[in-house]
């Protein structure tokens, strides 16, 4: 799944993103699934849940890629 997503504000959170592309069900499940070392921020992988998502960035993982843009 490719996926832009339009940023309104300065900055979402890691886990409030994948669980708004649906990658996740939950928050709850996003901050396990990004804790398991399944998500990477700009090729890095990223530990931090609530790591903070500006426009420019790209957020991977297997299956998904979502390219954060200004709205």
């Amino acid at each position: 799944m490719k996926e832009t997503f339009a940023l309104r504000n300065d900055y979402i959170a890691l886990c409030d993103l994948l669980k708004t592309c649906s990658v996740c069900a939950s928050g709850g499940e996003a901050k396990h699934f990004i804790a398991e070392g399944n998500v990477a921020v700009d090729g890095v992988q990223e530990l931090r849940k609530t790591c903070k998502i500006r426009p420019g960035q790209v957020v991977s993982g297997d299956g998904f890629t979502i390219t954060v843009v200004a709205a």
